[in-house]
């Protein structure tokens, strides 16, 4: 028996090859039907052809299994060109909520920064104001000065009218009362410096939480993200609970911080929304020889184990209509898992809820910008 040209079983008598059961498939099959009957069939000996009937088992044609397996291979390439288009929408679906959820952490992010900013901006424009007015007597000192020098430096200033001029600026002196003047401008000019300073202060830490001008991933010490994270979400703490710090000494480890200050945002915010009298907000970091670790934990209202378990699916939310999008949590959960670390949590009704956050010292592989 040869096929193209090839001795595919050598010399035997025909009916070794031969199939003494046909096989047959029915016009009205499916192509997925027919292949299923025919490859199903598929044995020794070999069966290339099959034959065609109709409803009534009459032969109508002739088939082959390399047509066949060819038309299935069609239709798997046209299923993974349809599968392939809805996972590429899937994921421009993903990175639109994404971005959804990342502009409503900036939408409150910047809320809060702008809160915190009002306070110094108030007092440095209350201290110019202030300045304005203190320096009108300055001013009117400095021209009774100025008239003096003038008289004194005019051949022609009798003494009558040198008198005049000294007398007029010790009165503008005397009214200007400037050793109390002198101690006043010394403490404007300290508050508004300590303003100042406080403005420099909260853009640096906004500019370090966005980090707009630094590398996607770098070398940073997860103490730094943590002070980032609570000097943004201070406006929404304040109110809400203490905050408690113990923070260990960490190992430098390669993250994308803009990510990890999100998902700090993230459980602040959320351990503060918990809260339903004044509580209290614990944050706790360490390392091990592995990885480091950071804790979140307050003692607010606490979930159930219903909730519990679902905290981290998407569009998941305990808040009312309006105030989450259900994504927070879920994304977090997303950026730990690409930095390839763990985030686990434990509540328990009425006692508070904890947040463990555990990242590799040393990073797997390089982070990409997914998320």
């Amino acid at each position: 028996m040869q096929r193209f040209g090839r001795d595919l079983w050598g010399r035997h008598p025909v009916r070794d090859v031969m199939n003494r059961a046909p096989l047959s498939v029915s016009l009205g099959a499916s192509l997925e039907e027919a292949a299923q009957q025919v490859t199903g069939r598929l044995q020794y000996p070999i069966t290339e052809d099959f034959a065609l009937v109709d409803e009534e088992g009459r032969y109508r044609g002739l088939g082959t299994v390399l047509d066949l397996l060819k038309a299935m291979e069609a239709r798997i390439a046209q299923r993974n060109r349809v599968l392939r288009k809805a996972l590429v929408d899937l994921k421009e679906s993903q990175a639109q909520l994404v971005q959804s959820e990342k502009m409503a952490s900036l939408g409150q992010m910047v809320a809060g920064v702008a809160h915190e900013l009002n306070t110094p901006l108030g007092y440095v424009g209350n201290n110019l104001a202030l300045l304005e007015e203190l320096s009108d007597p300055l001013l009117r000192l400095a021209d009774a000065q100025a008239a003096l020098v003038d008289c004194l430096g005019d051949p022609q200033c009798d003494e009558a009218r040198l008198a005049q001029a000294l007398q007029a600026a010790d009165a503008v002196r005397r009214e200007a009362a400037v050793e109390q003047l002198r101690e006043d401008l010394r403490q404007l000019f300290v508050d508004t410096r300590y303003g100042l300073g406080q403005i420099g202060e909260l853009v640096s830490g906004l500019k370090d939480f966005a980090r707009l001008d630094r590398a996607f991933s770098e070398e940073v010490d997860l103490n730094d993200c943590v002070r980032n994270a609570l000097l943004i979400a201070r406006t929404a703490i304040k109110d809400k609970a203490e905050i408690s710090s113990q923070l260990g000494e960490l190992p430098l480890i390669a993250c994308a911080p803009s990510q990890i200050n999100q998902v700090l945002l993230n459980l602040l915010t959320n351990a503060a929304q918990a809260m339903e009298r004044f509580g209290r907000i614990l944050l706790k970091s360490w390392a091990d020889e592995r990885q480091v670790f950071l804790s979140v934990q307050d003692n607010g209202k606490g979930m159930p184990a219903e909730v519990l378990g679902r905290i981290f699916d998407p569009f998941f939310t305990t808040k009312p209509v309006g105030q989450g999008t259900g994504l927070g949590l879920s994304i977090s959960y997303k950026i730990i898992q690409q930095h390839g670390g763990t985030i686990r949590v434990a509540s328990e009704p009425g006692r508070g809820t904890r947040f463990l956050i555990s990242l590799p010292r040393e990073q797997a592989r390089e982070l990409k910008r997914s998320a």
